[in-house]
């Protein structure tokens, strides 16, 4: 059996994570396994699933805490264990450091995914990024990305035109998104929902989702309209943040948190609108999903072109007013939800054709 050792932070309902274990959940447990060595002992949403596959957790220090540690442990773990595959996920060019110590632990495969099309937005952080890019292009011998966009911000340019890197879909299992009535009209009616409009939201609380400039559009929504629920799906650091502003705005009555989920597709059903004024993103998962389910979305035009699988996607600036997002987001209306399973397996966006892409391109 070949095992495939991941490093995250931790096994919960990020995009990273979310891709991982839809990867994970396809392949033929008989061939394939994989493992996810992590930084947080916190236990993660996904860990009791990857356990009852046969997979393992493995912990290592937070590299932002103690790096020579976090390096040196993560060497140990794949010369121990005898990894010969090793994955990274990440959007910034240090997190190589982490393949570098797998090779050094007698790793042969490393495998570098891609996830963001710029870094956290910090000065600093863009400038190391484009210092260190290099060990990108040098230490993985297999290259990944979510979109072209992506691939050159971390791979560069010229690895793109060569193809060097494999663009690999946020793909999904697409039975589970086709939209179904029911599950629209028990879920709006589990949440007391009924003859409302309802906007919805996923995401960590994290400064890249803008959680502030979403408030302020539903503020300005809520203005016009008075019938509006938003569902904000996530949780994260900032969530106290936002709950506040939510209460001094008044709007406490009309967003509804939901934490993290486990039964997305089903929310969603729910919704009539989804709302995503990220600062910056690679492929969202999220953006994918929601498209699968017939949703309008309303998104950040810093996320790539790419992910308008469906025509679905309306792309405005967030260097303009919350006002105007509000107005265009008003003028939509919905007589029907469009069924997209058929644009999605032509688009090869279904799990089963990434996960035989996958393992055809790391398990040679």
């Amino acid at each position: 059996m070949k095992r495939l050792l991941c490093i995250v932070g931790s096994m919960n309902a990020g995009g990273a994570e979310t891709f991982l274990m839809k990867i994970y959940r396809k392949l033929d447990k008989s061939q394939f396994q994989m493992d996810f060595c992590v930084s947080s002992e916190k236990k993660g949403m996904y860990d009791d699933e990857i356990m009852s596959m046969g997979g393992e957790i493995l912990y290592t220090v937070p590299k932002s805490e103690q790096p020579l540690k976090s390096f040196l442990s993560i060497k140990r773990i794949v010369k121990e264990n005898e990894y010969h595959y090793v994955l990274r996920i990440a959007q910034h060019s240090l997190a190589t450091l982490d393949l570098l110590a797998a090779k050094l632990g007698g790793a042969q495969t490393l495998i570098f995914r891609a996830s963001n099309s710029t870094t956290c937005g910090k000065v600093i952080s863009e400038i190391t990024h484009k210092i260190f890019r290099f060990m990108c292009r040098t230490i993985p011998n297999v290259k990944i990305a979510p979109s072209e966009n992506t691939a050159i911000f971390v791979f560069g340019g010229k690895a793109v035109k060569n193809q060097e890197v494999l663009l690999l879909n946020n793909a999904i299992d697409i039975d589970k998104f086709v939209f179904c009535e029911k599950k629209r009209i028990k879920y709006r009616s589990q949440l007391n929902l009924n003859n409302k409009l309802v906007i919805g939201h996923v995401g960590r609380f994290f400064e890249q989702k803008n959680h502030d400039y979403l408030i302020d559009i539903f503020y300005e929504v809520r203005l016009i309209k008075e019938d509006v629920i938003l569902l904000l799906i996530g949780d994260g650091d900032l969530k106290d943040r936002v709950r506040g502003k939510v209460e001094q705005l008044g709007l406490s009555e009309n967003v509804l948190f939901l934490g993290v989920r486990s039964d997305i597709p089903d929310i969603m059903m729910a919704m009539d609108i989804f709302l995503f004024p990220s600062l910056f993103e690679g492929m969202p998962n999220v953006i994918i999903e929601a498209q699968a389910t017939g949703l309008p979305c309303f998104v950040s035009n810093t996320i790539t072109r790419e992910c308008n699988i469906t025509n679905l996607i309306n792309f405005i600036s967030i260097s303009i007013s919350p006002k105007e997002w509000a107005e265009d987001i008003l003028k939509t209306r919905i007589k029907h939800r469009l069924d997209t399973k058929n644009i999605f397996f032509k688009k090869k966006y279904d799990i089963d054709s990434s996960t035989s892409l996958f393992v055809h391109s790391i398990f040679k």
